[in-house]
């Protein structure tokens, strides 16, 4: 069968249905858990947790209460569950006070009680809650400093998690002795939901020296209170098995695993063989854009390592090292596909979109952008140096130049990384 659509409108599609099988409704519903004698507290916090807790109060039909922490900006109305605000990818004041809020929330429970988490991506920056002796300014320079370091997601969390009052489990901790559940929209490489927003719910074996070695690896200049907490002995968070935790429950219900199995299903139905690589791809965005280029290519040319029509679908989360001083516009996705648009430039028959699921990608208002074999050229006839665009970590600024931006707006869920490559 042939496909049905112009490239773009057949990349939009698969996007589209992969942020469909991460929706909160159909992924909540599959994870309902049994009502409490006592009373239901919802908490939580993630790009996608007011859309979650509307979910939530649609499923659920006992009464409850509680808040999510959700980032600035257009959000889910909910009716019982108040949707607070805060900043990312970088804290702030409101966060500090959605913290707090939470942690207000499930003081005092029982046994009877219960605890429903409603955990996203995004988490990490949207709940800051520095320990004593440490200030917000102190916690904003962390974030920073993880974000420009182009460590992993995991090593940044690993930081995270002793550098709180709220992560690696605290959230949970404090929740006892009532049942709690969480449930998760994972963002994270691999799924680990300890690393899920921090895991403000699920603790981990993580320890401080572990974070006081990833800061020496990747070289992080932190203020000196943030090291002197770290060596103080005082950061380590309660274990998974401390007594605390027994019978509390989690369940990632939404993952690019599943996302990009729905893609690949969507692609198939449009007559179109999907193949994907992974769904847990990290390094240097420039980097894994240039081997994506490298498979789209070879298969272009030769046929191989996959035989044409074919779209190769692959997730995970990228990094962008960025050094000091670097005022460039954009975020992961766009740099990873700048850098696959220089290696395609001039190529007929490839086509790709890279974009964030969550429907923001770093800086501005787009999900990601889209590239073929003219991408280069187009930015350039608009005066656009794609090189120098990409030196600078300005990836957004030469898209815009070129047309090119894809821009569906928030999505209300969260599964990370989404790179589609049609080659026809």
């Amino acid at each position: 069968m042939a496909m049905s659509l112009e490239p773009r409108a057949f990349l939009t599609s698969l996007f589209e249905a992969a942020v469909k099988a991460a929706d909160p409704l159909t992924a909540i519903r599959a994870h309902l858990p049994e009502r409490p004698k006592g009373r239901t507290i919802v908490v939580g916090a993630g790009k996608a947790a007011s859309q979650m807790a509307a979910a939530f109060e649609n499923l659920w039909d006992g009464p409850l209460e509680g808040a999510v922490v959700a980032r600035h900006g257009p959000v889910a109305v909910c009716e019982r569950i108040r949707v607070l605000q805060s900043a990312h990818p970088v804290p702030d004041e409101a966060g500090l006070a959605g913290s707090a809020e939470l942690l207000r929330l499930v003081e005092g429970l029982t046994p009877d009680d219960l605890v429903v988490a409603l955990i996203s991506g995004g988490g990490s920056s949207l709940l800051p809650a520095p320990p004593a002796g440490l200030s917000l300014e102190d916690e904003i320079v962390v974030n920073r400093a993880l974000l420009a370091s182009g460590a992993p997601i995991s090593a940044m969390n690993v930081v995270r998690k002793h550098v709180s009052r709220i992560k690696s489990g605290r959230l949970a901790f404090a929740a006892a002795p009532a049942r709690l559940v969480s449930l998760i929209v994972s963002d994270v490489p691999g799924d680990n939901p300890a690393f899920v927003a921090s895991g403000p719910t699920i603790a981990d074996f993580s320890t401080a020296q572990d974070a006081l070695a990833i800061i020496a690896r990747y070289g992080l200049a932190l203020p000196e209170p943030v090291m002197r907490h770290l060596r103080s002995g005082q950061a380590d968070a309660p274990r998974p098995d401390h007594p605390a935790f027994a019978g509390q429950a989690h369940h990632v219900i939404a993952s690019a695993g599943v996302s990009l199995e729905a893609a690949a299903a969507r692609a198939r139905s449009l007559g179109v063989e999907a193949v994907i690589l992974s769904d847990a791809i990290e390094g240097e965005a420039r980097d894994i854009g240039r081997m994506h280029a490298a498979i789209a290519r070879e298969t272009a040319a030769r046929g191989r390592p996959f035989t044409k029509p074919i779209v190769i679908l692959s997730g995970g989360e990228t990094t962008v090292t960025i050094p000091p001083g670097a005022q460039g516009k954009g975020g992961r996705n766009s740099e990873f596909l700048l850098s696959f648009a220089l290696d395609i430039d001039g190529i007929d028959g490839i086509h790709a979109l890279a974009a964030d699921t969550d429907g923001i990608d770093g800086s501005e208002d787009n999900a990601g952008a889209f590239a073929d074999g003219g991408t280069i050229h187009r930015m350039r006839t608009a005066g656009a140096d794609a090189r120098a665009h990409l030196a600078r970590h300005d990836a957004w600024s030469a898209f815009c130049a070129s047309g090119d931006l894809f821009v569906p707006g928030p999505t209300g869920t969260n599964v990370n990384d989404f790179r589609a490559l049609l080659i026809r």
